[in-house]
């Protein structure tokens, strides 16, 4: 019973304030993870993206490769995302990430603590359940999925399946599988890039 879940990180993005796309290395990357499911993933029912564009950008090649349309659901953006117009410098945006980090209950000046991020993303895991009958994919960000892998195993079990997973981040377009069965979401598989090749060094994203 319950859904599988396969949580993949957009490719490499321009390095810039805003809600900016992928680089060329980054289209690369989303290309050779559209190709490998489209190769050996037939079973995937539907996609989900966050409405972010670096998001979006890595989904429409994994749309077009397995004839799917992907939707957007707004709970699965990252956690927080720099712009301009909050009036961060970066040095400063990343002193509020580190300190997210830290401390979970932790309010940003902009976006979501680790917590909260982590909760709506589940929750809409939860609502994909009573939607979807077998395997879906989700186009999300790193900080956000490390923030839910926190929640559902605990730091201890992160850090034993890869101990620079937190303080990093997760690597361009890899896949994390998850398993949501009766209103729970467990870890089948920890981020991983073994469907990759060379392109996908890059982290964090």
């Amino acid at each position: 019973m319950g859904i599988e879940v396969l949580v993949v990180q957009h490719g490499e993005k321009v390095r810039s304030a805003g809600d900016l796309g992928l680089t060329d290395l980054g289209h690369r990357q989303a290309f050779t993870v559209a190709r490998w499911f489209a190769e050996n993933r037939p079973d995937i029912d539907a996609i989900f993206a966050s409405p972010l564009r670096r998001a979006q950008e890595t989904a429409a090649p994994i749309t077009a490769a397995l004839g799917l349309s992907a939707r957007t659901e707004p709970r699965f953006r990252e956690r927080m995302n720099w712009d301009t117009d909050s009036g961060l410098t970066l040095d400063e945006f990343l002193t509020d990430w580190q300190r997210a980090t830290d401390h979970r209950d932790y309010q940003p000046l902009i976006g979501d603590s680790s917590n909260d991020a982590s909760g709506r993303f589940i929750a809409a895991l939860v609502d994909l359940e009573r939607d979807v009958t077998d395997v879906v994919v989700v186009v999300a960000h790193g900080g956000v999925t490390v923030d839910v892998l926190r929640t559902i195993a605990g730091d201890s079990s992160v850090n034993e399946a890869d101990p620079d997973l937190i303080s990093d981040g997760v690597r361009c377009c890899a896949i994390t599988r998850l398993r949501v069965s009766c209103g729970t979401v467990t870890v089948i598989d920890y981020p991983s890039t073994g469907h990759l090749d060379e392109q996908t060094p890059h982290r964090p994203a």
